[in-house]
């Protein structure tokens, strides 16, 4: 049952979505994924003129007389979002915490898929598969997606990157757009992206939010970790602490950005009190420049 309050939320992120998606990411989306590839379509006989590597000689085989494959450009493509709803993106220093940015750019991804007649789908995780919804076309099907980010309860709070690498790379036997959206708090999920990428044109969007960087000037405080419930009291009033603390955060945020490069996987960090248009943006024209 969807209570008034969740209704709410859904329209109003309908309305501010798909208008982002009519007057900007629509087109971007379009030039950055559209028409990668061909795919076969039928065989037809040989005729003067066509191109001798295109014969398929099973068919030739069998009939006694010359065939060839005929191909056509991809137009109809599968994107896949698989979403993070792990408790470390419950946090949020300003009015948006790191969920509903990922809710957010899950929606304008799956508005701008179904503008361009292509199919979508949701796979939601923590260190496990919460929930899984195969891809379909569609407003309605889109609204219900929002639903699920907006109402499911994860049964579990720890993060495993892996795990949804492993079951999307499963569930998806053909080529699709694999878009991983997470704060990639996480590690040893680089061998079974690497796999994934090389079957699949793969995304990363990593959300974070700055104020996790550093610590704040408050003595000692006692800290909670969402995902394992182990408590932990830190010296905030300590130079030293504050500077450590620091400096592995941006540690961990580079090694993100240099795992990506060395698999050259397309990724791109997104802040909860930045806008995320021009850098999502900037990523769609990036690869259009590759095409």
């Amino acid at each position: 049952m969807i209570t008034r309050e969740i209704f709410k939320k859904i329209r109003t992120l309908e309305i501010r979505t798909k208008g982002l998606v009519n007057n900007l990411f629509g087109g971007e989306y379009n030039s950055a994924f559209k028409g990668r590839g061909m795919v076969f379509s039928e065989v037809r006989p040989y005729q003067f003129g066509d191109d001798i590597r295109l014969i398929d000689w099973n068919v030739t085989a069998r009939s006694d007389e010359p065939y060839i494959k005929i191909f056509e450009e991809e137009r109809e493509q599968t994107l896949m979002l698989c979403v993070d709803i792990s408790t470390s993106g419950l946090f949020g220093s300003l009015n948006q915490r790191k969920i509903d940015l990922a809710t957010e750019l899950a929606a304008i991804l799956a508005f701008s898929a179904i503008k361009n007649n292509d199919k979508v789908g949701l796979i939601l995780f923590t260190d496990t598969i919460e929930k899984v919804i195969p891809p379909r076309k569609g407003k309605t099907h889109v609204l219900r997606l929002i639903r699920e980010l907006f109402v499911t309860k994860p049964k579990s709070s720890g993060t495993e990157i892996k795990v949804a690498i492993e079951y999307v790379s499963r569930l998806m036997k053909r080529r699709a757009i694999i878009t991983l959206i997470s704060d990639f708090q996480d590690s040893g999920y680089e061998r079974q992206l690497n796999i994934l990428n090389q079957k699949h044109d793969v995304i990363c969007l990593s959300i974070d939010d700055e104020v996790e960087n550093d610590l704040p000037y408050m003595g000692l405080v006692p800290f909670l970790d969402t995902e394992t419930g182990s408590y932990t009291v830190i010296d905030t009033s300590s130079e030293r602490v504050r500077n450590e603390y620091r400096a592995k955060r941006l540690q961990q945020i580079e090694e993100t950005r240099r795992k990506m490069r060395k698999l050259n996987v397309d990724h791109v960090r997104l802040l909860t009190n930045n806008s995320y248009i021009q850098p999502l943006i900037s990523l769609f024209q990036k690869r259009q420049l590759r095409r």
